[in-house]
């Protein structure tokens, strides 16, 4: 179920539910969804064998369809409403997955209460990645991984760095090309402008980032 104003599952969702399940990184472990929206990759951590599940996100609408969504798959997801790392500030997990916003825009602004809060982060699309590669060793446990999605244009060598510079160990361990969806499109001759992408390109690489605690 996913109500007006949730991100919609994509191809960013498939393809890191797809490295989760090939790579058994769910089974038995204590998981975090960070920025959940339907729960779709929390309910397929779920169903991998999971020990536990939590899933967090800013916006009201989605807690609730993570919650109605858990319920009716009939999964035991603990939903909490905060920004990112805040509701669970206190707690350690074995596995972070997270699909943020990260669509780059006009404006470092990040938009609150508008379905642009889905994707729009900043003019080089790392607002919401680069809090996330910094906080996110405070949230594993000592031998937990994260997992994180976003699109080529935000640089995977950045995210890689920035996760290593908090102790982990990184590198990729997934990647696919699809097409530019409603938002990329719409966006293209601004991500040309900026370099981010060549001219007249109308694809992307998605990839997913594997941190984890060095040794």
């Amino acid at each position: 179920m996913r109500p007006p104003g949730v991100y919609r599952v994509d191809g960013d969702t498939a393809l890191l539910t797809d490295v989760m399940h090939r790579g058994d990184y769910a089974t038995g472990r204590r998981v975090l969804d960070i920025g959940t929206g339907t729960g779709a990759l929390a309910l397929a951590a779920a169903s991998a064998g999971a020990a536990s599940v939590t899933a967090v996100d800013l916006s009201l609408r989605s807690v609730a369809a993570t919650w109605l969504n858990s319920r009716l798959h009939r999964m035991p997801i603990t939903v909490r409403r905060g920004d990112l790392f805040g509701p669970v500030r206190e707690g350690r997990f074995d596995l972070v997955l997270a699909n943020p916003p990260y669509v780059p825009a006009l404006s470092n602004a990040l938009p609150r209460h508008r379905m642009a809060r889905c994707w729009d982060a900043g003019r080089d699309g790392r607002a919401i990645l680069d809090r996330i590669c910094a906080d996110v060793p405070g949230a594993l446990t000592e031998d937990g991984v994260v997992l994180i999605v976003h699109s080529e244009v935000c640089e995977e060598d950045r995210t890689m760095a920035a996760l290593r510079e908090g102790g982990l160990d990184a590198r990729v361990v997934g990647r696919a090309t699809i097409p530019f969806g409603p938002v990329m499109r719409a966006r293209a001759e601004l991500l040309e402008a900026q370099g981010l992408v060549r001219p007249g390109q109308r694809d992307e690489e998605i990839v997913v980032v594997e941190g984890r605690r060095a040794g």
